[in-house]
């Protein structure tokens, strides 16, 4: 598994292309972000910021990139060739993703610091970790199971297109407008009660346990999406 992962962190940064998707276009908003966070604060809260910025890097830059990955080593054959090795399925996978999941946790990690340096650290780092691992599984998820839908690197720019926009959508909606109105609809979207933990996790003055129970719809799409993966999954390329 380490071989594999050491062997895709070097095509990572081989790869212009995959650099700029990884790295700087989650990167420039979340800068953006971080740079009017007076105004985004007065906006939405401070919350908000923290929230668009998990939900930035990890469906553009996590979530695409896994997509784009597993379907150019499947177009390659790379996929059908470790499948000959001793290596499982599940270290294949785990070994491919990562350092995609590596980078992007350091990314979050990094670009969180500095906005904690700003404008004051979080009211509850634990929780905050929490959210943005699970966040993360969530991703890593829907991305396994969309890379079963790819059928090249080109394609997969049209069909993270849904899940991609969607979730930065939601993050944004469930930041400004809160949940106090349409609750259920709001946490079940995918990001939606990732946001609203963040939030929580940031801004502080929401009972822990009640948090905790976020972290549900959350879990819920990861188990979704390895089933839809599970079942759409390819290894080799259609013919």
């Amino acid at each position: 598994m380490l071989s594999i992962a050491l062997s895709e962190l070097i095509q990572i940064f081989r790869n212009r292309l995959v650099l700029i998707t990884s790295f700087i276009i989650p990167v420039a908003p979340c800068a953006f972000f971080i740079y009017r966070h007076e105004a985004f604060a007065e906006l939405a809260g401070l919350g908000y910021i923290a929230a668009v910025v998990v939900c930035t890097v990890a469906a553009f830059g996590l979530y695409t990139t896994t997509v784009t990955t597993l379907a150019s080593r499947r177009q390659n054959l790379f996929l059908k060739r470790l499948r000959s090795t001793p290596a499982g399925d599940a270290a294949i996978l785990t070994g491919l993703m990562l350092p995609v999941t590596v980078l992007a946790l350091v990314q979050v990690t990094v670009i969180l610091v500095v906005l904690a340096a700003v404008t004051g650290r979080p009211a509850d780092v634990l929780l905050l970790a929490a959210a943005v691992l699970a966040t993360v599984v969530m991703m890593l998820g829907l991305g396994l199971a969309t890379a079963g839908l790819t059928n090249s690197p080109e394609h997969a720019q049209v069909t993270t297109l849904p899940v991609s926009v969607g979730t930065i959508a939601v993050a944004s909606w469930v930041g400004l407008a809160g949940t106090e109105d349409l609750t259920l609809l709001k946490r079940l979207l995918p990001g939606g009660s990732a946001t609203e933990l963040v939030v929580d996790a940031w801004e502080g003055g929401v009972a822990v346990t009640d948090s905790l129970l976020l972290l549900a719809p959350t879990l819920a799409w990861v188990l979704v999406s390895v089933a839809l993966a599970a079942r759409l999954f390819r290894w080799e390329p259609r013919r």
